[in-house]
């Protein structure tokens, strides 16, 4: 078997692209990273999340959420605060600055990603959404 046809690396590519190409825009307009952008989006769509919520809800590990969480807040656009409950744990929550700059960053993130989707056939973009959906579903089930 040839990598190339190897699904699970077709699959890595792809989502390896599409992401380089949203990291541009958030890079380009707020100096973020990647991981720094995910702990944004997840904070400023809800009033406070946990280090292990972060964790779980992304693809960085403990300490990749650590280190984009001291940044985030370096830049003021988020705080920490040790949980009450166990003070092994964090508390992150959005800033106001943290919402501004989330709210005038998303649009453009989503108009590029709309536009590598629009460059695609409804009929594939349906296919995608279809595919991924179920991908998901059965990646859960395992």
């Amino acid at each position: 078997m040839q990598l190339d046809s190897f699904f699970p690396y077709r699959l890595a590519v792809a989502s390896e692209a599409f992401s380089r190409k949203l990291t541009e825009v958030y890079q380009r307009e707020f100096g973020l990273s990647r991981e720094e952008w995910r702990l944004l989006f997840l904070l400023a769509n809800a009033k406070s999340l946990t280090s292990l919520e972060l964790s779980q809800r992304t693809t960085l590990d403990k300490v990749q959420v650590s280190r984009a969480a001291q940044r985030l807040d370096d830049k003021g656009l988020i705080t920490r605060a040790i949980s009450e409950e166990d003070r092994r744990i964090r508390v992150y929550h959005c800033t106001p600055e943290g919402h501004r700059r989330f709210e005038q960053l998303l649009p453009q993130v989503d108009a590029c990603a709309q536009g590598m989707l629009n460059s695609m056939s409804a009929e594939d973009r349906a296919a995608l959404d279809q595919g991924v959906t179920a991908l998901l579903k059965a990646a859960s089930v395992t």
